[in-house]
């Protein structure tokens, strides 16, 4: 059976979770109607917002969910509440308020954004669907609540009862394969340009998945951490220029390493990469980089013992956040709900709130994707398909029903056909959007009041909201990838520039380090999915890294009297004009170019952020 339905293309796997979630929705709905809540379909909907594959990711979404939709109810009420002294207080409240939201959610990461994201189309949720009886808000929350409540309750007990703990295994032996292959390349006499781009690819891959194996417990945030800083740590060995030249000692070391941890002994790996750190004559940059791999090698391998705390954890990790977008977000979000809610007052367009709640979702959750605009023609698709089915289900299915019991019963088996839709490859991905709305426009009350043209119009309005959306995103601030790996760019840029103007880098060096990495593996990660656009991101991406590096330098020089004033002033002079690099760095060039030609082993060093500056010329053109 399995076989008959992979080969037509469904997902066994996924479909199974997609149907044990179904089941938890039916029997949320039908517990919250027993309870006697006004919109027991909201249980439903609140099961397949909350139901994740593991448990840990389940727990935390829960906790994260509860907690958006308290914060967002208790607005939503307010701003009902602010309605009876002017109705635009509800479309200016609510504007700022998911404005708001959407803007600090784009600053986070995992299930806190989504509960960030959550508490502002809740407070749309509460003050438009009962806009027009003011005078039962406060029921309407409460009701609100206890729906969420149950919705969590059921979802959390089924999943802990079948859903599987995270395979943190996997992840553990995955990163110990890649940091045995970097430094297999390391140790190489002759590694290639592919090599090191191909590991820095799989570097990005492996920590832009790391967030969901953190969910549910500080012990796996810790572990997780831990990982994060290892592979920051690791990043520098893919900016090396290896060969020949490095000393066999060091070489072998690195060799060893690789094999030790090939052999998953990390004891062995760590006495290594210390014996390849202390090699006679090795530049200070390697060594210390070296040092910083193996003691976080130690705390990565260490959270498989014992908890310890984060601040134990070395180096630190500093990730990127872009405040750019986040802000650009947050004013798409103002703009829209705005326009579209001024538009609803000054028509009174009985069905407009239903447009207004769906938009409040489209453009505050979908930000945070990597491609908002694409995604809404699924959202549309799906939506589509759950207005047709909720107008099946009232209008043909539920007039055979005797009573609300027999409504909800009938019910169940739109819910159950769900699963078919999160199974199948060419609709999963509008899949969630069917079950959302499905339930979204499914009020079991008995006896069944309103017009087919009343549930129309709700209809047409709730597909507008993704269709709306989509101009918005592809409009106001374009939200895609190209421009969000520019922005990536450009923050890179601005932290070469700001590295090279600080006097006190030398201090800081671990942050700044850490920032540009995380950076870096963020810019790989966007661009993948073009591959001139990779590669021209890898190449900028190590271009930035090696100027890094090289300015952290020349605050050493600087900073250090043994050095001759002349190797001084080369690096002042270096270091100033790093600071206002821009679309034609020639004076840049100049002062490397002195730094360069300098003895000593960091002379490579220079050398290697000469050859990143023509690739950066495109980007400092835009930066």
């Amino acid at each position: 059976m399995n076989a008959w339905l992979t080969a037509r293309g469904f997902d066994t796997v996924r479909m199974g979770f997609a149907f044990r979630t179904a089941l938890a929705a039916c029997a949320a709905f039908v517990l919250a109607w027993l309870i006697g809540l006004e919109h027991p379909q909201w249980s439903a909907m609140t099961v397949w917002a909350a139901s994740q594959p593991t448990r840990g990711q389940l727990w935390e979404k829960s906790l994260f969910r509860l907690l958006g939709s308290v914060s967002g109810t208790i607005v939503g009420v307010l701003l009902v509440l602010a309605m009876q002294i002017h109705p635009a207080l509800l479309v200016v409240g609510l504007a700022l308020w998911v404005s708001a939201c959407t803007w600090i959610g784009n600053l986070q990461r995992g299930f806190v954004a989504y509960g960030t994201v959550l508490a502002g189309y809740t407070a749309a949720m509460v003050s438009l669907l009962d806009a027009a009886h003011p005078d039962q808000v406060l029921h309407l929350g409460v009701d609100r609540l206890a729906t969420v409540l149950t919705g969590v309750v059921v979802a959390t007990l089924v999943g802990s009862l079948f859903a599987p703990a995270a395979a943190t295994g996997e992840l553990r032996e995955r990163v110990r394969r890649l940091l045995s292959d970097m430094l297999d390349k390391a140790a190489s006499a002759t590694p290639t340009e592919s090599d090191k781009r191909a590991l820095l690819n799989e570097l990005a891959t492996v920590e832009d998945g790391l967030d969901p194996h953190a969910a549910g417990s500080i012990r796996s945030r810790q572990t997780i951490r831990a990982t994060r800083a290892l592979l920051i740590a690791a990043t520098p060995l893919l900016l090396w220029k290896h060969g020949p030249a490095q000393a066999p000692a060091f070489r072998a070391g690195l060799a060893g390493a690789s094999k030790a941890l090939a052999d998953q002994d990390i004891s062995a790996a760590r006495a290594a990469l210390t014996q390849a750190a202390a090699t006679e004559n090795l530049s200070p940059r390697l060594s210390e980089t070296l040092t910083a791999v193996e003691t976080a090698l130690g705390d990565w391998h260490a959270q498989s013992h014992k908890r310890r705390s984060l601040s134990e954890i070395a180096p630190p990790v500093v990730l990127h956040r872009d405040w750019v977008g986040a802000r650009e977000a947050g004013l798409r979000a103002l703009g829209a709900i705005a326009l579209f809610g001024g538009l609803w007052l000054f028509t009174g367009w009985s069905v407009g709130p239903f447009m207004l709640l769906g938009l409040s979702v489209m453009i505050s959750l979908f930000s945070t994707f990597e491609n908002p605009a694409q995604m809404m023609k699924w959202v549309f698709y799906g939506q589509l398909a759950g207005v047709i089915g909720a107008l099946a289900l009232r209008w043909l299915v539920w007039p055979l029903a005797q009573s609300e019991a027999q409504m909800i019963l009938l019910a169940l088996p739109f819910i159950l056909i769900g699963p078919v839709f999160v199974g199948h490859r060419r609709t999963v991905a509008m899949s969630f959007d069917y079950n959302m709305v499905l339930m979204l426009m499914s009020q079991p009350h008995w006896p069944l009041t309103g017009s087919f043209g009343g549930s129309f119009a709700a209809g047409l309005a709730v597909v507008a909201a993704p269709i709306a959306a989509m101009v918005a995103y592809l409009t106001v601030y374009p939200a895609n990838l190209k421009r969000r790996t520019d922005t990536v760019m450009r923050a890179m840029i601005h932290d070469l520039r700001d590295l090279a103007a600080d006097p006190k880098a030398l201090r800081a060096r671990s942050h700044w380090q850490a920032r540009l990495y995380h950076r870096t593996l963020r810019l790989v990660r966007l661009s993948e999915r073009s591959n001139r656009a990779h590669l021209a991101a890898l190449d900028a991406g190590l271009a930035v890294l090696n100027l890094g590096h090289a300015a952290m330098w020349c605050h050493r020089i600087t900073a250090d009297p043994a050095q001759s004033a002349e190797d001084r002033a080369a690096a002042r002079e270096a270091l100033k004009e790093l600071a206002r690099m821009g679309p034609a760095p020639q004076q840049a060039l100049t002062a490397l170019t002195r730094l360069s030609q300098r003895p000593g082993p960091e002379a490579a060093l220079f050398r290697e952020a000469l050859e990143g500056l023509d690739t950066l010329k495109p980007a400092l053109t835009n930066a």
